[in-house]
């Protein structure tokens, strides 16, 4: 059963840091591209972060986090990490990690992945 599963969310103080891990079961991570998404209250889902499968080629939302998150991979535990500093209150959400489609490079478009993890809650607040 293919499966994948967000975990290292939590409450955080403006300015604090997260690491989110994602890992799979039912396929090996490091065969695939992995996005980071996240969804608000209200709001639409969003694409945070991806990681190509084969060349480490990251891609990032301008935005909103390029600067502060960071995506890797550690292939021997099967993981992929969303790295968060400085964080602020409006990176309040539920993050995702999902499978891509896409057999080169990455993009942060929902409609290119095709397996989603349950969500880990991200609360910024003092």
């Amino acid at each position: 059963q293919l499966q994948l599963v967000e975990s290292g969310g939590g409450l955080v103080q403006p300015g604090g840091s997260l690491r989110l891990s994602c890992t799979a079961s039912g396929f090996t991570l490091d065969s695939y591209a992995i996005g980071w998404f996240r969804q608000a209250p209200g709001k639409e889902r969003e694409g945070v972060s991806c990681i190509s499968s084969s060349d480490g080629y990251t891609n990032y939302d301008a935005n909103s986090v390029k600067g502060r998150f960071t995506i890797s991979r550690d292939k021997a535990n099967n993981t992929v990490y969303l790295q968060m500093h400085s964080l602020k209150f409006e990176d309040t959400a539920i993050y995702y990690c999902a499978r891509s489609l896409l057999q080169r490079g990455c993009l942060l478009s929902k409609i290119l992945y095709d397996y989603w993890g349950q969500g880990t809650q991200v609360t910024v607040s003092s």
